[in-house]
């Protein structure tokens, strides 16, 4: 038996979720979620659908291609098909904080989260002996503004070479390339240390302490071309009030980039998130 997502979005129009569930029907399958939404002001329909397939011998790549060839060419649908089980294949991006990649490690070596971790890629050689507490290959990148070319070269080789399907930027200190996010469109995921759009910049928290704001916050979002301007996954925030030094602040703000990064990477490798117009519709 095997265990589907369905993602899909389209113009709004009479008659999808029939079409969709008889298919699935047809292709002898069972649905134990589906969920939908559609956006009034530009007239597009989301779908998400979990279903298990009771006939072995009807492959995923069948239903795919029948797929394409009848509900997706009549509604004009952008879709994909996933199996569930298999996990997907995440790289993960680090400088020097480590915070995140703790947590990330350790929420994995529970198995918290449903993906696999081939390997980490590092512009500094500083975090290594963490990849080796959890046996995770460690790659030494350097990254700078006069071999940006070759770190590329080398970021993507390795990125093919383990056949990884999403990237997570553990508080990654550097920018990342267009080639890179071209390849891996709306499959890159950052940490943000502010709730954004406010405060952004290298000083976040001191800013908003200087401000005297009463709440501070962190925001995961894919990335793109414009910087932190990327589909927003999760954010959420702490508050926080005048008996507050900078270093409580950044205290609490780590502790939410912890949670709001595993919070995003868990959405994203349950293909949970669909993401359209710069912004993204998130399933429960």
């Amino acid at each position: 038996m095997q265990n589907i997502t369905l993602l899909i979005h389209c113009k709004d129009q009479k008659g999808i979720i029939a079409a969709v569930t008889n298919f699935i029907v047809k292709v002898e399958g069972n649905i134990t979620y589906i969920d939908q939404h559609v956006d009034v002001e530009q007239d597009v329909f989301f779908m998400r659908l979990e279903s298990q397939l009771t006939n072995p011998e009807i492959s995923l790549a069948a239903i795919k291609e029948d797929f394409k060839q009848t509900i997706a060419q009549d509604f004009n649908m952008a879709w994909d098909f996933y199996n569930k089980d298999l996990k997907p294949k995440m790289a993960l991006f680090v400088s020097k904080y480590k915070h995140c990649l703790y947590d990330i490690l350790g929420r994995y070596s529970a198995g918290e989260l449903n993906v696999e971790i081939p390997l980490i890629i590092s512009n500094h050689i500083d975090l290594k002996p963490i990849a080796d507490q959890f046996n995770i290959p460690f790659y030494h990148v350097p990254f700078t503004k006069d071999n940006k070319e070759e770190g590329e070269q080398q970021q993507i080789a390795l990125l093919k070479q383990y056949e990884v399907n999403f990237i997570v930027l553990a508080r990654y200190m550097q920018i990342i390339t267009p080639k890179l996010i071209a390849l891996y469109q709306n499959k890159i995921i950052n940490i943000h240390h502010s709730f954004l759009p406010a405060f952004p910049g290298a000083k976040p928290y001191h800013s908003a302490f200087k401000r005297g704001v009463k709440i501070i916050g962190a925001t995961s979002h894919y990335v793109t071309e414009e910087l932190d301007e990327g589909p927003i996954i999760e954010q959420d925030i702490a508050p926080v009030s005048h008996i507050n030094s900078v270093d409580d602040f950044i205290m609490k703000g780590r502790d939410l980039e912890r949670i709001v990064l595993a919070r995003a990477i868990k959405l994203h490798s349950e293909r949970k998130v669909m993401t359209y117009s710069n912004k993204t519709v998130i399933f429960s």
